[in-house]
């Protein structure tokens, strides 16, 4: 009885959140203002009042996709529809409360530093999914996301387990637009799992030899880089640009790259000193160089030395890696 009560309440809650949001809430799930948009998967599984209030309160934290917040109310309670103890009332064995799943102390801390927009006298409670999502994304922006420094630390500070990390990211990946980071949906499984964990590093710093901070250190090379997201994919490479060029399935000149191919830059003949991992749209994640962090950038640019790609992740289906 007592949680069909709290199921209706939270319905009630949500209704007043809707009605509150206006006609304009409801025309940024087509049509946003910021970041991606949300994909056929999104417009799905969300409810719409979930994913306005996962659109409207990540433009509080600049640099974060809705995506992201929308990722973890899926992973945490299926945006609210989790019938165990905690979504609607009490708290779980953990003591977390709420679609967003906060400890109160924590919840507390960041509505006292952030107050929750329009949300009048009203005491903002962990329950209410606008008070949830709006604190969820000032958190997840003290915790890193903001301007997308460090996204990876961000939703690490929510759940520190990294499995948790890769979960969120292919989550979001799955609800977002593939205007967003190329042309994703094209990508074989083992690449999407590739691109997922690059995506995890970004802002992350160039460390020369860094192999991540599963490998101890602060951030990683850009072989390092290309090397840990394939692992993440259950894919072997070698560890520098030079010998993941030598070994992996070449991609013919004038074919079209898949997202999941490593680009690669240097004498093809020669040394290659760098490579990135194409995400579709002429676009690469990449370590740069000492002084920059892991970001997206284009692939082909003036002055480049390209010297072509490799197709690993076509080089583990066939068994060759």
């Amino acid at each position: 009885m007592v949680k069909v009560v709290a199921a209706i309440l939270g319905a009630i809650l949500l209704a007043i959140t809707l009605a509150a949001a206006g006609a304009s809430s409801a025309l940024s799930i087509f049509g946003g203002t910021g970041g991606s948009q949300p994909n056929r998967a999104a417009l799905t599984d969300i409810p719409p009042g979930y994913l306005a209030l996962y659109q409207q309160a990540a433009t509080t934290c600049p640099g974060l996709d809705w995506s992201v917040p929308a990722a973890i109310g899926k992973v945490e309670t299926d945006h609210g529809r989790s019938t165990l103890p905690g979504v609607h009332s009490g708290s779980n064995h953990k003591g977390a409360e709420g679609p967003m799943q906060f400890l109160r102390p924590t919840f507390d801390a960041v509505t006292a530093k952030h107050p929750i927009p329009q949300a009048g006298s009203r005491a903002p409670s962990p329950y209410n999914p606008r008070d949830a999502i709006y604190t969820a994304v000032a958190y997840l922006c003290d915790s890193g996301a903001r301007d997308g420094r460090n996204l990876h630390q961000a939703i690490l500070a929510y759940n520190p387990a990294e499995w948790y990390v890769s979960k969120v990211l292919a989550q979001a990946q799955d609800y977002r637009s593939t205007s967003s980071l190329g042309s994703t949906a094209k990508a074989s499984p083992s690449a999407r799992e590739v691109i997922n964990y690059a995506q995890g590093q970004l802002g992350l710093p160039y460390v020369w030899g860094g192999n991540g901070p599963a490998g101890g250190d602060a951030g990683f090379d850009c072989s390092g880089l290309t090397k840990a997201a394939y692992a993440a994919a259950g894919i072997s490479l070698p560890r520098t640009a030079e010998e993941q060029f030598r070994t992996g399935l070449q991609v013919a000149k004038g074919q079209s790259l898949m997202p999941g191919d490593l680009v690669f830059y240097g004498n093809p003949h020669g040394r290659i000193h760098h490579v990135g991992l194409y995400i579709g749209s002429g676009q690469m994640i990449n370590a740069p160089n000492f002084g920059e962090k892991i970001k997206i950038a284009p692939y082909r640019y003036q002055g480049d030395d390209y010297a072509g790609a490799t197709r690993p992740a076509a080089s583990a289906s066939a068994g060759s890696v």
